[in-house]
């Protein structure tokens, strides 16, 4: 392809940059051939110009699309060079925080300097069995190929992990061992996986120092090789270790530390045992203090000391060991504060009592004078003499750090030497992993000697990794047929041979060492004459003569010769060697200093010391000689090492771990360019993507090269095969037939082809997205403008009809207008009319009236006079009468009104009085009817006085005539009358003064109705008050009371609440405590199947077989140690014990160690079953609480019963009475003969008894009956559970006439008495209670009667008075009453009137509830009672019809007929005899076929056929035969699940026939709480003899065994169709695009077994569902197997889902939700939708959501924390970490949302787990399920060999 093509506009390219290595920019203008330079613009927008190189005019290297960043594999990248490698690195590290990445066959690790959760149990699960592609990078996938392979190929494997100081090389190996351990398990139970892990602390406390780069790096090499035996369990490991820096000992550069165990010692010198090692600070020592930082963040050195000393412990070095190695760490420490002081110039001194250096000699057993002699002198040796030798300071000084490091390297040694033999074992090795974690290519500005040999090995180990990969390729290209042509690959053997060769480094430095004077100089001049013409890979640096420089693989490292020969040489005074071999108080140290062979085990005896003597001052110059010979230099034995190493990595297959340190300040998450691409280059990273781009680096399968590419071809161009259709399209798409080539089942693409492809594929999408925009803009476009147009007319049409209506409305308007107008103009003119009509009319009616009434008074004056002069004169006749009358009249009247004014003002002052008040009330009404009385008395004296009036006018009439004819005679009298004026004026005097008192006393008689009237207004106001007083007090009243009912209700709530909160917890309790107890079961079994094995085995290693020999389980639960076996069993057991004591001789402290284990998990397990009765009885009286406010509610009840009772006892003694009677005078009769069969006094009497017995037997089950209710309320009440024992005898009598004599009737009736006085116990305390409360409310009752009775007599009272009366009286009673009220209300305490009128409220509440039920108790015991009438009927006629006289009998003929046996009936058991119960347990468990059964014969079959057994066994009363039965049925059921636990139909079978089993032990128990479903019939076929309750405990435990075997049979199938079905299958076709893979399941770790889909899936769910329904699998059982396979699916799904980003995606989030779907309607289809297992999908279906949401805004990071409420904070952001676009359209996940919705979700609590856990199981429950099916009316069939069993 030409570049034309590539760099054109808008491309982007990577150039190189100072700080960054490589910067990215995009062309701003097309690249055409013979350009000088480019235009670029860089990310920040800067524009410049890129020179190309006029020579070799190579174009900047260009930059992979954004899909393809950020990918697993680096080899999947399209361009394969620096820039894109290091950019993939740098986004997975920072933006994804991930660390691991593939670069082919190499896992790239980046340390974070940071602790991950990604190193748990539930990760190593999630990746065990797993292929390496198939997950995302991580050290657990490189080992579980290695481990896999190790299996399939038996080939030993190694894992190579490399890197610089600090880049997490040991954490990395760690990890490695950890996984083996964890996923292989050991094969012996010597914990040889712990021992491996434990060696890790002690290596790192005595190998691992803090550096400036490190805070724990590893100061030496180590290849472990760890070994499998044939079944790849581990059986130990071997360690090999490689140039420990021994010089660290004695110097520490700033920043770093000594070796840890040192600081350790120093932090634990407080510590008691270490008092004698007289240690203090680690600043108190010189060899700790060096560096200046004695303590690393984060860590407490004394308690990493206790985990080196545990490590030690379990590798098996004793305590004694510890403290002498302790002790030789201390003497090494002390021994660096010994001080060397000059004497002279050539010799130096040791003042005398040095405290250091005497405790060093105390410490290691040696004497203080030969110590100081031998650190300040030297023995020269010739060959006749022997000189003793003065030092100088500073070489003493040096010699005594030589000893120092000499013998911390022979301590490291004797622990590595003694490590490895706790490691080793017995057991053969068949095959072995080795990790080797060794220090990575060094280059520091000072290089010595180690840097030189840690270069060397890396050479060594570079070519090896070229070679594998370079092996690797090949082999790829000829698997695909590809044609081979050779890759020009870089070679690193002219290095190694410039170090290694005859004549190379390694040996002139070894001859320079042999020569008596050789030195540092000679040995570099050396080397310049010998490789500096020679060689191009040796140079010598230009300012100095001291120093080399090497090409090395990865960089030029320049090499300071000072001190080589010294550290080759690695010399020590030998004097001094001497003198602490020569200790005669420390073996130890001793055995540091022997040969191999000769150094004791740590955990033997120690060996004597007497064959040690002190060396003498001559030499043994044979021994000296040969020691000489032998003596090999430091460089030649890491060559021969080396060597070793590399024919063992070279014999097994390698994996390579390349660790990177992001940057050197230890910063988390922080990368630094320019050290990434450093080591990159050293590792051979960059190496294996050069030799990769160097061929055809990016690899398709067809199938996915034609997923991907489809968009491509046309549809003439799809072909049904697929590859001729590849084939096809690419000749097409790409012209260079040389930049693809077809393999057998993969196209191999040149570097940059796929890149190409993507262009093509992205710019065929674009142009249809610009299409599909196109159509969707002009279609929402035209819908717009049709919508805005239909808007517009309608708006016209509304705003036309708007106006229409408005000018109708105003004509309308106008028109009303005018109308209105005219008539209010006619109202006004014809008002004004009026007006003026009716005031004329009123004017002239006033004139005139005024003119009639000045008539009518003159005419009355007149009339007044007339009339005035007539009666005056006849009033003067009467005149003295009159005087007398009214004299006596005022008296009277004057002496009344001085009486009526006394008790006027007596009455004032009664009534200014408080207690007068209420007669006050009374007296006034009667006041008032008085003086209506006297006015009505008044109105009739004047009415008397009127018609006197009357009588004297006619009178006067008579007499006036009569005066006339004497007027003539008056006239004559005139005179006298004038001489009587004077006296008519004194009787006008008096007529005035009359007229003033009538006046008077009309004012007084107004004055008092208005005081009437005043009193009365003010009574009726005091009425009102009283009245809103009243009503006030009822309103608080009535506030109250819903103030209190409201509380009420709240209590209730709030009480209801915490209930329901308590039983919550109580059930979380619960369901946690069945969940360790099932737990604890399942260990259990799994102990007995792996003590079982060790017998096995051990039966098998001791060549001892017995024929026939058959093996029972060793251990049962704990309630089976209490029971004993048959005969037959006891053999078998004795045969076991045999075995067992053939193969205890073997591994007795095996057997005691297991057995021991045993005993503790069966405590363990009693423990938690009695915690789990205890937290069920805490749960039962929570309930019981909720009942407890029911209990006085039932007292009513109970006495009903009681009364019941008691007629009951009464008719049973009358009945008893009568049946003795009866009996006595069968007796008495029998004597005589008169009762003699036949007779008909005998027919009469045997009438009477049955009846008698029939009346008898009703009353007693009537009894019993209530005596049941009695018993349980008395349980409910008081939360006791009552048990019988096993041998506890029935309750239940027989019937009466089943009684053979008078003594049988006679101990009925003791049980009867017993039953009614145990009655009467139970009644007298509720009678008590509720006589109690009946005379509280009798008295309540009787207030209320009198009050009832008192309102009665007022209403009687009030009836008689007349209407108006009514009125008053009601008025004054009920002033009367509300004053009392109001009276009592102030002077009593109103708290308490409010308690007092609750409680009684509450009481009548209470009273009616009970009435209530009683009225329910009644009608209850009535039904019954018409039960057994109607049953007592039947049975009467039953036996009516059945009975036959005696005397019928003999009277009738006897005729010979054949009469045929009737069978008896079946009683639902199935006898057999005790030799036949092999023969059952293996005909109906053993050799039963679970298809057969399932299909032709009823569910459950073999669990009630076994019951019915045991019910016979019951039956009979033989425990012996119960306890056999039940044992071997168990044991049996055991053998074949052990046997057949694979097969999921057998072990469905035996878990639905297990269930079945226990639930007719629980039916047919007797208990009440199992017998409520039950039929009669079903009732009789009652245990009757014994308990089974603890063998329920046992077989409910075996059920639980067998439900977690069926889970994880199912889990075992469904484990590989999940992540198939779930996640890599395309349900909807299309959706999901396929990415580059890279090296993706290149191992091919398991064959190829065919693609799981969905429907894959859900045909073994219904299979499973399906069978279980066909054993007759209880529903709710039924529902938690669903559940649980839900869960597994889900949980499997969701932790693939996070561990492959690949699979994070849009597209893969609809398919997850599709595949949801699906399973929903599967549960729907079968009717699960309410077993919960749609909740266990709720984490998977919310991170399918959260692949699909978006994920740019705050308020998407909102939606997102409300939505994801099933998935923990870790699971959240590592799916946004981990979404990949799978297409360049969507968008990544920016870092800013990302630490958004870390902030939102800081305050959730919750686990830090990130996957969740794929082996926890649900605690199973078993919910009791009573079968309808009658025991008597199952049919065994023949298939079933069971003949031997009779039916009773």
């Amino acid at each position: 392809m030409a570049a034309s093509e590539l760099f054109t506009k808008c491309a982007r390219v990577w150039i190189p940059d100072a700080e960054e290595v490589w910067k990215s920019a995009e062309l701003t203008k097309d690249y055409k051939s013979g350009d000088a330079s480019l235009q670029l613009m860089l990310e920040d927008g800067t524009n410049i110009e890129h020179k190309l190189d006029p020579k070799t005019k190579n174009l900047p290297y260009l930059r992979n699309p954004d899909i393809l960043v950020g990918e697993n594999d680096l080899t999947a990248l399209s361009y394969l060079h620096e820039p894109a490698v290091l950019h993939n690195l740098k986004v997975r590290f920072i933006d994804s925080k991930l660390i691991y990445t593939y670069c082919g066959i190499v896992l790239v690790a980046i340390n974070p300097y940071e602790t991950l959760p990604i190193y748990g149990s539930d990760i190593i699960n999630a990746y065990s069995g797993q292929n390496m592609g198939d997950m995302d990078p991580h050290i657990f996938a490189v080992a579980e190929e290695a481990y896999k392979q190790m299996a399939r190929d038996e080939r030993n494997q190694s894992i190579i992990v490399s890197g610089e100081s600090g880049a997490g090389k040991t954490v990395s190996a760690k990890y490695a061992m950890r996984y083996f351990a964890t996923v292989s398990g050991s094969a012996s139970e010597a914990n040889v996986e712990e021992k491996v892990l434990a060696s890790n602390p002690i290596m790192e406390a005595i190998g691992n120092a803090k550096t400036t780069r490190n805070d724990n790096s590893s100061r030496f090499g180590k290849y472990i090789e760890i070994g499998f035996d044939n079944r790849f369990r581990i059986i130990g490991a071997n360690m090999r270790t490689y140039l420990l820096e021994k010089s660290r000992v004695v110097f520490q550069a700033d920043e770093e530390r000594n070796y840890h165990i040192f600081y350790q010692l120093c932090a634990s010198a407080h510590l008691p045992e270490f008092k004698n090692l007289k240690l203090s600070s680690a600043n108190d020592f010189l060899y700790t203090r060096q560096g200046r930082s004695p303590v690393i963040d984060g860590v407490d050195d004394t308690k990493e000391l206790s985990t080196t000393r545990n490590a030690f412990t379990l590798l098996g070095i004793n305590e004694s060991y510890q403290m002498g190695l302790f002790q030789v760490l201390a003497a090494i420490l002390h021994l660096g504060n010994v001080e060397i002081k000059d004497r002279d110039s050539d010799s130096s001194v040791i003042p005398p009592n040095n405290r250091h250096l005497t405790a060093f000699c105390d410490l290691v057993g040696v004497t203080y004078p030969d110590m100081s002699q031998w650190l300040c002198h030297r023995k020269l040796k010739t060959a006749t003499e022997t000189y003793v030798k003065p030092l100088p300071r500073l070489q003493a000084t040096n010699a005594r750090d030589a000893l120092s490091k000499h013998i911390y390297a022979k301590l490291f040694n004797w622990i590595v030497e003694h490590v490895n033999k706790a490691l080793i074992t017995n057991v053969k090795q068949h095959s072995f992993i080795g990790v080797l974690d060794i220090y990575g290519f060094e280059t520091f500005e000072i290089n010595s000697f180690e840097q030189f040999c840690i270069n060397y090995a890396n050479e060594k180990l570079q070519q090896q990794f070229n070679m594998h990969v370079f092996k690797l390729e090949q082999e790829e290209y000829m698997k695909e047929q590809i044609p081979w042509t050779l890759i020009d690959f870089y070679d690193n053997q002219p290095c190694i041979n410039l170090i290694e060769a005859k004549m190379g480094i390694l040996d002139l430095l070894d001859e320079e060492c042999k020569m008596p004077k050789g030195s540092d100089d000679s040995w570099a001049q050396k080397l310049y004459n010998t490789h500096l013409k020679t060689c191009s890979l040796f140079e010598k640096p230009r300012m100095s003569n001291r120093a080399f420089i090497i090409q090395h693989f990865a960089d030029k490292v320049e090499y300071q010769c000072d001190g080589f020969l010294e550290k080759n040489k690695d010399t020590v005074n030998e004097e001094q060697i001497n003198v602490l071999k020569a200790s005669k108080k420390f073996d130890l140290l001793v055995e540091l200093f022997q040969d191999e062979q000769k150094a004791t085990s740590p955990t033997g005896q120690v060996p004597g010391t007497g064959g040690r003597t002190r060396l003498s001052v001559k030499p043994d110059k044979s021994r000296d000689s040969k020691s000489k010979e032998h003596k090999k230099t430091v460089g030649c034995q890491f060559r021969n090492s080396l060597q070793m190493l590399m024919d063992t990595l070279n014999a097994t297959t390698p994996h390579y771990v390349r660790c990177i340190k992001p940057n050197d300040f230890k910063l988390a998450f922080s990368f630094d360019p320019k050290r990434a691409v450093q080591q990159l280059r050293a590792c051979g990273v960059l190496e294996t993507i050069r030799i990769s781009a160097a061929g055809f680096p990016s690899r398709w399968t067809y199938q996915e090269f034609f997923s991907r590419y489809r968009v491509l071809m046309k549809q003439k161009d799809v072909l049904p095969d697929k590859k001729l259709t590849c084939k096809n399209v690419l000749e097409k798409l790409v012209q260079d037939q040389d930049k693809y080539q077809f393999g057998k089942t993969k196209i191999f693409f040149r570097a940059g082809q796929v890149a190409y492809l993507e262009k093509l594929r992205a710019d065929k999408l674009r142009a249809a997205c610009i299409r599909i925009q196109k159509t969707i803009r002009c279609w929402l476009a035209r819908k717009k403008y049709l919508r805005k147009r239909s808007a517009a007319i309608t708006i016209q049409r509304f705003t036309r009809g708007y106006q229409a209506r408005c000018l109708a409305k105003f004509m309308r308007r106008t028109q009303a207008a005018t109308v209105i107008q005219k008539y209010q103009r006619m109202y006004v003119e014809r008002k004004r009319y009026r007006q003026k009509q009716a005031a004329a009319l009123v004017m002239q009616t006033i004139l005139r009236a005024y003119m009639a009434r000045q008539k009518y008074q003159a005419l009355l004056r007149e009339h007044k006079a007339v009339i005035i002069q007539k009666y005056i004169r006849g009033w003067l006749a009467r005149c003295w009468y009159k005087r007398c009358l009214l004299s006596i009249v005022y008296l009277q009247c004057c002496m009344r009104r001085m009486k009526a004014r006394r008790e006027l003002k007596k009455l004032k002052i009664e009534a200014r009085s408080v207690e007068h008040f209420k007669k006050l009330n009374k007296g006034m009404e009667n006041k008032i009817m008085q003086l209506q009385r006297k006015v009505d008395e008044q109105n009739k004296e004047n009415r008397s006085i009127n018609e006197k009036l009357a009588g004297l006018e006619n009178s006067y009439t008579v007499e006036s005539e009569k005066l006339r004819g004497e007027l003539s005679r008056l006239r004559g009298v005139e005179e006298d009358a004038k001489s009587k004026g004077s006296q008519v004026m004194s009787l006008l005097e008096e007529l005035e003064r009359l007229r003033k008192e009538l006046s008077a006393t009309q004012q007084e008689k107004k004055t008092i109705e208005d005081w009437a009237q005043k009193y009365r207004d003010e009574m009726e106001k005091m009425v009102s008050e009283l009245k809103d007083q009243n009503g006030t007090l009822k309103k608080d009243k009535d506030d109250l009371n819903r103030l209190i009912q409201e509380q009420s209700q709240q209590m209730t709530e709030k009480m209801a609440r915490v209930i329901v909160e308590e039983t919550q917890q109580l059930e979380t309790d619960l369901n946690e405590e069945r969940s360790r107890y099932q737990n604890l079961l399942t260990e259990h079994l799994r102990l007995e199947e792996k003590y079982d094995d060790l017998k096995e085995a051990m039966a098998l290693s001791s060549n001892v077989s017995k024929p026939g020999h058959r093996r029972t389980d060793s251990t049962h639960s704990s309630n089976e140690s209490e029971y004993t076996y048959n005969s037959e069993y006891a053999e078998l057991e004795e045969g076991s014990r045999a075995a067992e004591d053939v193969t205890r001789g073997m591994d007795t402290s095996l057997t005691l160690k297991l057995q021991k284990r045993l005993t503790e998990l069966e405590q363990e397990k009693q423990s938690l079953r009695n915690e789990l009765e205890n937290k069920e009885e805490q749960f039962q009286r929570a309930r019981a609480r909720d009942d407890a406010e029911f209990k006085k509610a039932r007292g009513a009840e109970l006495e009903y019963e009681s009364l019941k009772r008691q007629e009951l006892e009464s008719e049973n003694k009358k009945l008893k009475h009568d049946l003795a009677e009866m009996r006595k005078s069968l007796l008495g009769d029998a004597a005589t003969g008169a009762g003699a069969p036949g007779s008909p006094a005998y027919k009469v009497l045997l009438d009477q008894l049955n009846a008698s017995c029939e009346e008898l037997d009703v009353r007693k089950e009537e009894v019993l009956i209530l005596r049941s209710q009695l018993v349980s309320q008395k349980e409910a009440m008081h939360h006791k559970d009552e048990k019988e024992t096993m041998t506890e005898p029935s309750v239940y009598a027989d019937d009466v006439n089943k009684l053979k004599d008078a003594d049988e009737l006679k101990q009925a009736y003791i049980g009867v008495k017993d039953t009614n006085r145990l009655l009467e116990h139970q009644l007298q305390t509720q009678r008590r209670t509720y006589d109690n409360e009946v005379e509280v409310l009798r008295g309540e009752l009787q207030n209320v009667k009198e009050e009832n009775n008192r309102q009665q007599q007022l209403l009687a009272q009030n009836l008689q008075l007349p209407p108006e009366a009514r009125i008053e009286a009601s008025l004054q009673h009920e002033i009367t009453r509300l004053t009392n009220e109001n009276l009592e209300l102030m002077a009593d305490d109103p708290t308490a009137s409010r308690e007092a009128r609750v409680t009684i409220l509450r009481r009548m509440v209470d009273l009616m509830e009970q009435l209530e039920k009683q009225d329910r108790t009644i009608r209850k015991l009535k039904k019954q009672l018409k039960v057994y009438s109607k049953r007592i009927g039947e049975m009467g006629a039953g036996q009516a019809e059945g009975q036959t006289s005696p005397g019928q009998m003999v009277d009738e003929p006897i005729h010979p007929v054949n009469i045929p046996r009737r069978e008896k009936d079946f009683q639902g058991m199935l006898e057999y005899k005790k030799e036949d119960e092999l023969k059952l347990v293996k005909n109906l468990i053993l050799e039963l076929k679970p298809r057969g059964v399932a299909v032709n014969l009823i569910p459950g079959l073999p669990a009630y056929i076994l019951f019915m057994c045991l019910r016979h066994a019951d039956y009979v009363n033989d425990d012996q035969k119960v306890r056999t039965l039940l044992t071997s049925t168990i044991n049996s059921i055991k053998k074949i699940l052990k046997k057949r636990g694979d097969d999921f139909e057998t072990v469905s079978f035996w878990l639905a026939n297990t269930c079945r089993f226990l639930h007719c032990l629980k039916q047919y128990s007797g208990d009440e709480a199992f017998m409520k479903h039950n039929t009669q019939r079903q009732n009789e076929h009652s245990l009757s003899n014994f308990d089974l309750a603890e063998y329920r405990q046992v077989i409910s435990d075996l059920a639980i065994q067998i439900y977690q075997q069926l889970i994880k049979c199912m889990e075992n199938i469904l484990q590989p169709m999940i992540v198939s079905g779930m996640l890599e299958h395309e349900t909807i076709q299309g959706v999901s695009g396929v990415k580059p893979t890279g090296l993706r399941k290149r191992t091919s770790s398991i064959a190829d077994e065919g693609t799981y889909t969905l429907d894959s899936i859900l045909r073994q769910l219904s299979a499973f569902h399906s069978t279980m329904c066909q054993h007759g699998t209880d529903p709710e059982l039924i529902k938690q197997v669903v559940k649980q396979q839900f869960y597994i699916i889900g949980a499997v799904t969701l932790n693939n889902l996070l561990l492959r980003k690949d699979m994070c995606s849009w597209s893969k989030g609809m398919q997850i939700r599709y595949n949801v779907s699906q399973l929903e309607e599967w549960l729907r289809d079968k009717g699960l939708m309410t077993c919960g297992a749609k909740e266990t999908l709720e984490p998977l279906i919310q991170a399918a959501q959260l692949l699909q949401v978006k994920k740019k805004t705050d308020e998407d990071a909102e939606a997102i924390c409300s939505m994801c409420q099933a998935l923990t904070t870790a699971q959240i952001v590592k799916v946004l970490n981990l979404y990949t676009p799978v297409n360049e359209f969507e968008e990544r996940v920016s870092v800013a949302f990302i630490r958004t919705i870390q902030t939102r979700l800081r305050d959730r609590c919750e686990s830090p787990q990130l996957l969740m856990d794929t082996k926890m199981i649900y605690p199973v429950t078993f919910p009791f399920n009573p079968s309808s099916l009658a025991l008597e009316t199952i049919q065994i069939p023949s298939s079933l060999n069971l003949g031997f069993l009779t039916r009773v």
